[in-house]
């Protein structure tokens, strides 16, 4: 994987998606300051590993979820390294049952692709059809990384200007514990 070395404080300069300037655009509405890394396509949480090391800052797993039958939507932020199971997820939400949302609600709702997603992309959820849903595991994280529409550049925001930025697309985030099943592997 071929990451760049410099962190970039400023909006790139170069040919990029609308998606990633409407992102800058709003950012740059709110003073929110970051640092920026480029690289090749990040499609793994491996990759991620990769590019923590540049950015300085974990990269959150953020998960596009939804229920049964496809009429709840939720974004989900939590530690990258955190193994995620539904049950516990649903549980705490009050759903009988979560999936993956497909590319396609993915694409109608926050105008990415998979391997994409962040809370960034909240901004094109302008109907208000996405849950924030954060894992409070990822607030002890002062930095966090999120890719800004596509996954090609990560930024590393603080975690005040992240939720700053979600709530200033109208998505008040709910908190949940999500326990960590490697625990309980050691525990039993």
């Amino acid at each position: 994987m071929n990451i760049t070395q410099t962190l970039f404080t400023a909006r790139p300069t170069d040919q990029r998606i609308p998606q990633e300037l409407a992102i800058y655009d709003r950012m740059d509405q709110l003073d929110i300051p970051h640092f920026r890394v480029d690289h090749d396509h990040a499609d793994t949480m491996e990759d991620c590993l990769l590019i923590e090391e540049t950015l300085g800052a974990p990269i959150c797993k953020n998960l596009f979820l939804c229920n049964r039958q496809q009429t709840q939507f939720y974004l989900l932020l939590m530690p990258g390294d955190k193994p995620f199971k539904t049950k516990f997820l649903s549980a705490q939400l009050g759903c009988a049952r979560l999936s993956f949302a497909d590319e396609a609600h993915m694409a109608d709702l926050l105008q990415t692709r998979p391997g994409s997603a962040s809370a960034l992309e909240l901004l094109f959820d302008s109907e208000h059809q996405v849950q924030l849903v954060i894992d409070r595991d990822l607030l002890h994280c002062d930095q966090i990384g999120a890719h800004p529409g596509i996954n090609t550049s990560t930024l590393r925001l603080s975690r005040e200007d992240l939720l700053r930025y979600a709530q200033s697309t109208g998505h008040e985030p709910v908190y949940v514990d999500l326990p960590d099943p490697r625990l309980e592997e050691q525990e039993g």
